[in-house]
């Protein structure tokens, strides 16, 4: 069983604490399934890309939801072969089997695109902190004494 320090991590990554915390719990499961590899990256200081190896997948094939604070990325290709046509493999190097590969994203992140090129799936994700939550400068008075009115001496 082996067990990877995941805590150097947390240090340096905004928006996937949750996922690095998961993958910590989940540390001596091995399980769970490889396919397909994947890339995280972070692209700005709060957008992040998620990239998905799919070759041979097609857009049709592909689907990507999002719903509380995940992100489910699912892949199943039709076998069907043209009329006509039979073949043989002999060899199957290239798996195209179904998948279906989640990730937990931290609060307020959300996916803003997704794009498929050359067998890699892009999916990119954006930050958005509410207004409320920013940090705000609070300004420090330096006016006049505060006066206080004596009731009595009225």
């Amino acid at each position: 069983m082996r067990h990877f320090d995941l805590s150097p991590l947390y240090r340096s990554t905004v928006g996937f604490d949750r996922l690095f915390s998961l993958l910590d719990q989940a540390g001596g499961q091995e399980t769970a399934s490889a396919y397909p590899p994947y890339n995280i990256e972070r692209t700005g200081e709060n957008a992040y890309r998620v990239t998905l190896a799919v070759a041979g997948f097609a857009c049709e094939d592909l689907s990507i939801e999002t719903r509380e604070n995940t992100l489910t990325i699912k892949g199943a290709k039709e076998h069907a072969e043209p009329q006509g046509v039979k073949r043989e493999i002999l060899h199957q190097g290239i798996a195209a089997r179904a998948f279906e590969r989640r990730f937990q994203l931290a609060d307020h992140v959300v996916v803003t695109g997704a794009s498929l090129a050359n067998g890699l799936l892009h999916v990119d994700l954006v930050r958005q902190i509410p207004e409320a939550q920013k940090p705000r400068r609070i300004e420090i008075g330096g006016g006049a004494p505060v006066q206080t009115v004596d009731a009595k001496a009225a």
